[in-house]
C-alpha cells in the first residue's frame, strides 16, 4: 500500500525562480539526492539482512514466524508511516542531527517492512525491477529539474490520485482482488511518476526560500530527500506488483 505523506494534505506551490541555476542550488540538490540514494541503499541492506535472519533453508526461522505471522507484522508495517508523520510535523523543531538520525532510522525500518518481498518475488525480478525503477526515476527527476514548464498545478490532481490509491489498497485488504490490485499498481506507477517530476521541481523551487540559512537548508534537504525516497520506493513496489516474477 502506498505510504501516505502528509506533505500532500496541504500542498503549497512556491513561485518559480527565473535566472541561471547557481552553485548553491546545485550543491543543495546534490545533498538531496545523496540523502535519498543513501536512504534507498540502507533500506535495501536492511531488507536483505532481515530476510536472511527470517529464512533459513527455505523455512521461516522463529524470528521470521514472529515477523511475518504474528501481530508484530502490523507494528512493522505501520512503523514507517509513523516515522513519516513524525518527520513531517517535527522537522522544523528538530536539530539537523536529530532529523538525519530519524531519516536513517526510517529508512532502516522501511527495509525491515519490505523484507517480505523476498518471500514473494524472485531475487532476479527484484533486481531487474529495481534497476528499471532507478532508470525511470532518474529520467523523470531530471526532467522535473530541467523543464522550464511550471508543473505546480499537477499537485492537486496527484494528491487526489494518491488518496484514491490508498483507499483502494485498504479496500483490497479485505477483497483480495487481483484485478483491483492490478489497477491500483498501474495507476500507482503513473501517480508516482508524476510525483517524482513534481517533487523535484518543488524541491528545486523551495531552495530559494531557505538559501542563506544553513540549518534550515539542511533540514529542507532531508525533507526533500524523504519526498523523493517515498516516490522511488512506491514506484518500485507498484512496478514489482505489475511485472515481478513470483517465487
Amino acid at each position: 500500500m502506498a505510504q501516505f505523506d502528509p506533505r500532500y494534505a496541504t500542498p503549497a506551490y512556491p513561485a518559480r525562480t527565473s535566472g541561471a541555476v547557481d552553485e548553491g542550488l546545485r550543491s543543495y540538490m546534490l545533498g538531496v539526492y545523496n540523502y535519498m540514494a543513501a536512504g534507498v541503499a540502507l533500506t535495501g541492506i536492511a531488507a536483505y539482512l532481515t530476510w536472511s535472519l527470517a529464512v533459513s533453508g527455505g523455512q521461516l526461522t522463529p524470528f521470521g514466524q514472529a515477523l511475518y505471522h504474528s501481530p508484530l507484522q502490523y507494528v512493522v508495517m505501520l512503523a514507517p508511516l509513523g516515522f513519516v508523520f513524525f518527520l513531517s510535523f517535527r522537522a522544523e523543531r528538530m536539530s539537523v542531527g536529530a532529523a538525519q538520525l530519524t531519516f536513517w532510522l526510517f529508512a532502516a525500518v522501511m527495509g525491515v517492512s519490505l523484507s517480505s518481498i523476498f518471500l514473494v518475488f524472485t531475487g532476479q525480478s527484484i533486481t531487474q525491477i529495481f534497476f528499471v525503477t532507478a532508470a525511470t526515476f532518474g529520467a523523470l527527476s531530471l526532467w522535473g529539474y530541467t523543464t522550464k514548464r511550471d508543473i505546480s498545478g499537477w499537485g492537486s490532481f496527484l494528491f487526489m490520485g494518491l488518496v484514491g490509491i490508498i483507499l483502494a489498497s485498504l479496500v483490497n485488504l479485505f477483497l483480495q482482488s487481483s484485478a483491483l490490485q492490478f489497477a491500483v499498481s498501474a495507476i500507482g506507477v503513473l501517480v508516482f511518476a508524476g510525483l517524482t517530476a513534481y517533487d523535484t521541481q518543488r524541491i528545486k523551487d523551495g531552495y530559494y526560500m531557505v538559501a542563506g540559512n544553513a540549518e534550515l537548508a539542511a533540514k529542507s534537504a532531508i525533507m526533500g530527500a524523504l519526498s523523493l525516497y517515498l516516490d522511488f520506493i512506491n514506484m518500485f513496489m507498484m512496478l514489482l506488483n505489475l511485472f515481478g516474477q513470483r517465487d
